[in-house]
C-alpha cells in the first residue's frame, strides 16, 4: 500500500504529456535525492528512503515537483512527516512555522507593493518560501533606518506556515480565514492534494509582531482545530470510515460493476464494519485493522473524492480476483462494498505485517530453513494464482503477509490481471525495483515477470536489503534493461539457492522455471538442509573398548583385564 510507485496505466492525459511530466518529476526527485545524500541527511541514509520518497511525490499532480525549491531538500522531508502526522487524528491537522527573510535592499524610488512582493515571491526558485539565511529589507522614507549604501531601510519578518490535513471541499478559505482572524497578511500561498486524500498547504505571511515562532505555533495550535471543528459542524464533513458506516439515503445506491461468473455472495454490510486505526496509505486508499463482526479484518478504503472511472474499474478487477481465488497462502478475501461515495475491500487480518516491514523495519532476519519455509509459501500461492490464470504484477516483500503463524500469504491484487489467449497487458506495471525487463520494455509478457519478480523477492529475504538501494528505481529499471543488472548474490549463499535466483531472473522469459518446479527446487533444498543439520548436530556415539578377560597363571583376573585394555588399545593406535 505505501509504495505508490507501483503504478497501472490508467493515465487520461495523452502518453507523451504523461512521459514529460513524469520525467519532469523524475528529475526533480533524483535532484533531491543527491543533494539529500550529499548532505548525509539521516532520513536519506534509511532502508528504502528512495522509494519513499518517490511514492511521497507520486502522491501529488506534477504541480507539486515544479514548485519543489532543490536548494532546500530538507523541506521535502518536512512535507513527508507532515504528511505521515496528518494521518493520525490525535496528531491533525499538522504544521511547522519557521522565519523565512530575503535580502533585496532596495532604492527609494522602487518601492513595491503588496502585490509586487507577492509577485516577487512567486518566483519558481522560491516557490516553497525564501532562503531562511538571508534578510528582507525595505526602503521607507518614514521609519527607517541607515542602510550601509547610505539609503533608508526597514526590517520586516516573514514566516512560512505549512498545515497538512485532511482535504476537504473549502479548505484553503477555511485556513485563509484562521491566518487572517490571527491578524497575519498572507503574501504567498500553495496549495496541493495527494491521491489520498491529504492536503499540504503553504502560507508565507507577515504580520506577526515578534521574530520568535513559538508564540505563532501556539495561537495556531489553539485556533486551527477550532475552526476545523467549527467547519466540520456546518458542512457535515467526515472522514472515510465514518462514510462508509453510513446507511440508507445518505449512500449512492449505484454499485460499482463487479464481472460475475457465479452466484457468490460477498457484498457486505458496512454497519457491521468496524474502524480501529489506519494501518497504511496509498494512492485513493486507506488500510484500516478493523473488525467485521468478531473478527479482525484488513479494510482498504477507496474515498469517494477521488473515485474517477479508471480507479472504480480496478476496484472491480480486484474484487472479481479475490472473490475467485481460495488458497491457504493466498490472502483471504471476506467480501467488498461496492456502493460510492466510498468503496473497500475486506480481507483477513495478517497480524505480523508484511515481509518488508519484517526484514527493513524490525531489523528481523530469517535463518536458512525458515527462509525456504517462506519461498515455499509464497511460491505455492503464485502457483495456484498461475494455474488460475492470475498474474500478480507487483510481486514483493511488501506485498507478502505474516499470520500469528508465520504462514506468508501473497497480497495485494490491486494491479493483478485475468490472463487471456488474446489480451494485452498494461507495460509498466508494477515497482520498478521488481519487474521483469519485457515490462519495462513494453514487450508482451506473461506469468514468467512474476517470476522475475520471485527472484528479487528470494535476494530480498536472503539480504535482508532493498534491491539495488544505491540507485534510483529509474536507474535500476534503465540498468535491468540495457546492461543486464541483476542484484549481487551473496558468497556464502546455498549453492541451489544461488542457481535458482539466477534462472529466476533470467532476461529470457521462457529460460526461467515455473512455480511447480520452483515449489519443488525449493523444498529439495529445504530436505538437503533439514538433513546436513541434523548430522552435524546428532551427539557422536562413544567408542566402546573391548575388554577381553584372559586367563592368566599365577596372576588375578584383575591384572588380566587390564592387561587386554592396554592391548586393545595398542591395536587401535
Amino acid at each position: 500500500m505505501g509504495d505508490t510507485e507501483s503504478c497501472s496505466s490508467t493515465a487520461t492525459e495523452s502518453a507523451s504529456t504523461k512521459r514529460r511530466m513524469r520525467r519532469q518529476k523524475f528529475d526533480v526527485y533524483e535532484d533531491i535525492c543527491q543533494r539529500l545524500r550529499a548532505s548525509e541527511n539521516e532520513e536519506a541514509s534509511q532502508p528504502g528512503f528512495e522509494d519513499e520518497l518517490w511514492s511521497h511525490f507520486n502522491r501529488f499532480s506534477s504541480s507539486y515537483a515544479t514548485a519543489v525549491y532543490v536548494e532546500q531538500p530538507e523541506d521535502v522531508i518536512m512535507h513527508m512527516k507532515l504528511l505521515d502526522r496528518a494521518v493520525d487524528p490525535t496528531t491533525r491537522p499538522a504544521f511547522e512555522v519557521r522565519i523565512v527573510q530575503l535580502a533585496k535592499a532596495l532604492h527609494l524610488d522602487l518601492l513595491f507593493s503588496l502585490q509586487d512582493a507577492g509577485n516577487f515571491f512567486s518566483r519558481p526558485t522560491y516557490a516553497f518560501g525564501l532562503s531562511p539565511s538571508l534578510e528582507f529589507t525595505e526602503a521607507n522614507n518614514s521609519n527607517g533606518q541607515g542602510g550601509g549604501d547610505g539609503e533608508p531601510h526597514f526590517f520586516r519578518h516573514f514566516f512560512e506556515i505549512t498545515i497538512s490535513t485532511v482535504d476537504k471541499p473549502k479548505l484553503l478559505s477555511q485556513l485563509t480565514s484562521v491566518l487572517s482572524d490571527i491578524g497575519l497578511n498572507i503574501q504567498e500561498a500553495h496549495a496541493f492534494s495527494t491521491t489520498d486524500g491529504y492536503s499540504l498547504d503553504i502560507f508565507v505571511v507577515d504580520g506577526w509582531s515578534s521574530e520568535e515562532t513559538e508564540g505563532l505555533k501556539d495561537i495556531l495550535q489553539r485556533e486551527i482545530p477550532k475552526n476545523e471543528n467549527q467547519f466540520r459542524s456546518k458542512h457535515q464533513f467526515k472522514p472515510p470510515a465514518e462514510v462508509l458506516c453510513q446507511t440508507g439515503s445518505e449512500l449512492s445506491h449505484e454499485y460499482v460493476k463487479i464481472p460475475t461468473d457465479d452466484g457468490d455472495v460477498w457484498e457486505l454490510d458496512p454497519v457491521l464494519l468496524k474502524f480501529d486505526h489506519i494501518i497504511a496509505t496509498g494512492s485513493c486508499k486507506k488500510l484500516y485493522k478493523g473488525t467485521y463482526g468478531s473478527q479482525d479484518v484488513a479494510i482498504k478504503v477507496l474515498t469517494g473524492e477521488y473515485l474517477n472511472g479508471d480507479v472504480q474499474r480496478e476496484f472491480g478487477q480486484e474484487v472479481f480476483i479475490l472473490r475467485k481465488v481460495r488458497h491457504k497462502n493466498v490472502v483471504q478475501f471476506i467480501g467488498a462494498c461496492t456502493r460510492p461515495p466510498s468503496l473497500c475491500i475486506v480481507t483477513e487480518f495478517m497480524s505480523r505485517g508484511s515481509v518488508f516491514d519484517y526484514l527493513h523495519k524490525q531489523k528481523g532476519i530469517f535463518k536458512l530453513p525458515a527462509l525456504l519455509k517462506v519461498a515455499i509459501d509464497v511460491s505455492k500461492g503464485m502457483n495456484y494464482l498461475h494455474h488460475n490464470k492470475i498474474v500478480h504484477r507487483d510481486l514483493k516483500a511488501a506485498n507478502l503477509l505474516m499470520d500469528e503463524n508465520d504462514v506468508v500469504k501473497v497480497a495485494d491484487f490491486g494491479v493483478a490481471k485475468v490472463q487471456t489467449p488474446t489480451g494485452v497487458m498494461t507495460a509498466e506495471t508494477g515497482t520498478y525495483r521488481w519487474m521483469a525487463p519485457e515490462v519495462i520494455e513494453h514487450k508482451p509478457y506473461d506469468g514468467k515477470a512474476d517470476v522475475f519478480s520471485f527472484g528479487i523477492v528470494l535476494w530480498e529475504l536472503l539480504t535482508g536489503k532493498v534491491p539495488y538501494e544505491q540507485l534510483t528505481p529509474l536507474q535500476a529499471a534503465v540498468g535491468v534493461v540495457q546492461k543486464g543488472l541483476r542484484p549481487l548474490v551473496p558468497p556464502n549463499t546455498h549453492p541451489k539457492m544461488a542457481a535458482l535466483l539466477e534462472r529466476c531472473w533470467q532476461q529470457n522469459p521462457s529460460s526461467r522455471p515455473d512455480f511447480s518446479e520452483i515449489t519443488e527446487m525449493l523444498h529439495q533444498i529445504l530436505n538437503e538442509v533439514t538433513k546436513e543439520r541434523k548430522t552435524v548436530h546428532s551427539p557422536k556415539k562413544k567408542e566402546e573398548k573391548i575388554v577381553t578377560r584372559m586367563p592368566f597363571l599365577g596372576g588375578s583376573s584383575k591384572h588380566a583385564d587390564r592387561f587386554a585394555v592396554k592391548k586393545q588399545e595398542s591395536a587401535d593406535g
